[in-house]
């Protein structure tokens, strides 16, 4: 048995044998104990004992959280898409990491779109109500203190935190809320079609194995991800949020480079994930501290490498707030404060080809177009420099020669997901028209591996990018992470003042 079933099966009883008052059932199962636990079991008056002296805490008159309006808009939405089915949208649940310990949990980015809750194991369900839905999301209570699962358990709320009630749970996000352990039952009753997000919670899909097809569910999550192509109010504010503090941690690193260099790359890492901690939930996706020639490899995320004087930081790092949405920003810094000449060179190929994506990206344009500026403008650079013999520039793009060098596309759609609508059909987004409330990155890049013997030896381990989180806007663009200087001279008057 998966998911929440196989857990919850586990949390129900305070000993190895059962009591009186825990008869065994399928919801009173003993507990599972750990093999070399240092309490074999029980006894009776201790677990009496537990069962009493405690405070009432339930929370009362709790105000939504602020993004309720919000989600209640795209439930609205994604109920008139899909009338008359019900649709089944798992948070996922907990992967272990070794053994008996855990990853940090992290709910699956289309459940949280559509409840702002972030509960493992919680599942929130459109009940087809005549041409509307309506929704339940199901969550595991407070852990029982009858059964002594609330002390008991490794997911106890001794042992891990509170949870919300179900009542509070409602009050939060206003949906109607039930205990997830009667979810099963109810879904294997269940007539009519079904769709369900897949991939996040084992026990859910194998309940419904005979009732879903590959087919509609992907339809399901191709529109989710499509939903999400254009972000509202409080998307646009959290995404702003997360540039800001994504900023402040760029600076935190720029005034600890001598620490790094006396140790590595991963005094870098550390010191950003301390920004992300603070300010937000986590990283938005493993941060990418790439000292001299690791800045030639795309996701250098190793993070272990020799910070050295006279070399390149590649810094790709970005905050995910504590409702989810992530910065992605990329910044190339000369360790010493001062670029080479050669470094500069090639880091002001990257800026004026980033200048140029940037100015692409408005209300009307082709998606692609951005990307194509970009590229030109790189491509003419490694033209200038020789690097490819007599070919002109267009044909060099004609046959992609210059992708030896610039290897990535020139940006992404950005939200929840550092990499975000990837799901969306291809006629919507690569292919697709921008409109005000998208959000995407712009970051060309110049990468000359080590190893390349193509280009001249001074330019081997160098490798640049420069990123900005661009949103569209009704009369343009505005870059949400424009609180980071780009420029070659501004880069170098900036780190100068954070170094005092």
């Amino acid at each position: 048995m998966d998911g929440v079933q196989c857990r919850i099966k586990e949390r129900q009883v305070v000993s190895e044998e059962p009591t009186p008052e825990t008869p065994e059932t399928e919801e009173t199962e003993p507990v599972k104990q750990r093999k070399n636990g240092l309490y074999p079991g029980v006894s009776d008056e201790l677990a009496a004992n537990m069962k009493s002296g405690w405070a009432d805490t339930e929370l009362h008159g709790l105000e939504p959280i602020a993004q309720a309006e919000h989600t209640a808009a795209r439930r609205a939405a994604l109920s008139a898409r899909f009338p008359g089915e019900r649709l089944v949208i798992p948070a996922g649940n907990l992967k272990t990491r070794s053994n008996d310990t855990e990853y940090a949990f992290r709910a699956s980015t289309e459940y949280a779109y559509l409840t702002g809750d972030q509960t493992q194991d919680g599942v929130l369900v459109l009940e087809p109500k005549g041409d509307r839905h309506e929704a339940t999301i199901y969550l595991l209570p407070r852990s029982n203190r009858e059964n002594g699962e609330f002390w008991l358990d490794g997911q106890g709320e001794l042992w891990v935190g509170r949870r919300h009630s179900l009542a509070e749970a409602e009050q939060l996000l206003g949906i109607p809320a039930k205990d997830v352990r009667q979810l099963p039952s109810a879904l294997k009753e269940a007539t009519g079609p079904v769709r369900n997000v897949r991939g996040h919670d084992a026990g859910i899909e194998s309940v419904l194995t005979d009732k879903v097809t590959a087919e509609r569910d992907e339809e399901l999550r191709v529109f989710l991800s499509e939903a999400r192509l254009v972000k509202d109010a409080f998307e646009v504010a959290e995404l702003e949020k997360a540039c800001d503090a994504t900023a402040r941690g760029f600076e935190d690193v720029v005034k600890v480079l001598d620490k790094a260099e006396a140790t590595s790359e991963r005094y870098i890492e550390g010191t950003f994930f301390l920004r992300a901690r603070i300010e937000g939930n986590d990283i938005g996706y493993g941060s990418i501290c790439a000292a001299g020639p690791h800045a030639t490899t795309l996701h250098w995320v190793r993070n272990d490498g020799a910070v050295r004087s006279g070399e390149l930081l590649l810094l790709d790092a970005g905050v995910e707030t504590n409702d989810l949405y992530t910065a992605d920003v990329t910044r190339t810094l000369p360790i010493n404060g001062t670029f080479t000449p050669l470094q500069r060179k090639i880091y002001d190929a990257v800026y004026e080809a980033q200048e140029a994506g940037i100015a692409a990206v408005k209300p009307g344009a082709d998606y692609r177009d951005f990307h194509d500026a970009a590229q030109r403008v790189l491509t003419e650079k490694l033209v200038e420099w020789g690097l490819l013999g007599d070919l002109s520039v267009d044909k060099v793009l004609e046959l992609g020669l210059q992708r030896r060098w610039t290897l990535h596309g020139t940006g992404h759609m950005l939200g929840m997901d550092v990499h975000d609508c990837a799901a969306a059909r291809t006629e919507t987004y690569v292919n697709g028209t921008l409109e005000p409330g998208v959000c995407l990155t712009v970051e060309p890049g110049l990468y000359f591996q080590a190893d390349d013997l193509t280009v001249p030896e001074e330019y081997r381990g160098i490798g640049v990018r420069i990123e900005d989180d661009i949103l569209v806007t009704e009369d343009g663009n505005r870059n949400l992470s424009d609180k980071l200087p780009r420029q070659a001279d501004e880069v170098e008057a900036w780190m100068a003042q954070l170094k005092g």
